[in-house]
């Protein structure tokens, strides 16, 4: 079997997904197929249990996923030991927000990219609440997100803003929120909501520790899509201030006032720790660490 069937195999290992695997790996289902179906026959042995519904390894498959983790993790150090006295080669996957790729990458990337023009950046962007999902199954090796309030052993993650998380209403359709005077009825006024991650977690108990049922109105994918439905008068919502003050809707809804207020964002890059034995993602990795002393030294 080749690097690259080895490859393949180990994100199909950790995603469980053959549809997610075809799309990251750029195969075709048929392909991705018949690439583990080959590495079967090679082992003698089934390396996957499937059906309609799910995927899991087989018990010859943990044992492989094992040697396949190691074998490509070998590879790469011997490009970069044979490729010694050249510049540092490869590739490094990244995933963040929207608004982290305008506002938080572009002087990592800019730093990155004059040291080591070698090395090929593939960036993906999506709902911040996706990061670390991201990198446990192998689709992004280096991720921007909110620092969760139990990080994973073994995720590894280095702070780089830190942004308050603030209620926001319409600014061209005033009555969302009522009478002001009167307080403010959440079992009234419409709220968009975040499906998953930090902000939903820290909303979900604001409300909570308040003894409140909100009238939900809407639940959406990614802070983009929550401004964009305040925006237009469908209710009121949560959104870290750093995606507010880059939006191009900012004009178009305002914070309003709550108490007490949600604990603030700390925003950083993350990445596995087993990445680390990367030479490529060392290099990247000393190059957000520099940077975020920088940003530091500014602040």
């Amino acid at each position: 079997m080749d690097i690259r069937a080895i490859k393949i195999f180990n994100h199909l290992a950790h995603s469980l997904h053959f549809g997610r695997t075809s799309r990251a790996c750029h195969l075709t289902a048929s392909a991705l197929t018949r690439t583990i179906q080959r590495i079967e026959e090679e082992l003698g042995q089934p390396l996957f249990f499937r059906n309609n519904r799910t995927v899991s390894l087989t018990p010859a498959g943990i044992i492989f996923k094992h040697y396949a983790e190691d074998a490509e993790q070998r590879w790469q150090t011997l490009q970069q030991e044979m490729a010694a006295d050249e510049a540092l080669r490869g590739e490094i996957s990244l995933y963040c927000s929207v608004t982290a790729a305008y506002s938080i990458l572009p002087r990592i990337l800019g730093a990155f990219r004059d040291a080591h023009p070698g090395v090929q950046i593939k960036l993906q962007t999506g709902d911040a609440a996706e990061a670390l999902n991201k990198l446990r199954n192998r689709e992004a090796e280096v991720t921007i997100a909110a620092l969760p309030e139990l990080l994973p052993s073994a995720i590894v993650f280095l702070a780089l803003a830190v942004t308050p998380l603030v209620f926001i209403e319409p600014v061209n359709f005033p009555g969302v929120l009522g009478d002001r005077n009167r307080g403010i009825d959440w079992q009234r006024i419409p709220l968009i909501m975040a499906e998953q991650g930090l902000s939903r977690v820290r909303i979900d108990r604001w409300f909570k520790e308040k003894g409140i049922e909100p009238n939900i109105y809407a639940e959406v994918a990614g802070n983009e899509a929550l401004l964009a439905m305040v925006s237009l008068g469908c209710g009121v919502g949560v959104v870290p201030q750093l995606v507010l003050e880059k939006s191009p809707l900012q004009d178009q809804v305002r914070i309003f006032e709550v108490a007490p207020s949600l604990a603030p964002f700390t925003i950083g890059a993350c990445t596995a720790q087993k990445y680390l034995k990367n030479p490529v993602i060392q290099a990247f990795w000393a190059t957000v660490r520099e940077e975020a002393g920088t940003e530091q030294e500014d602040g």
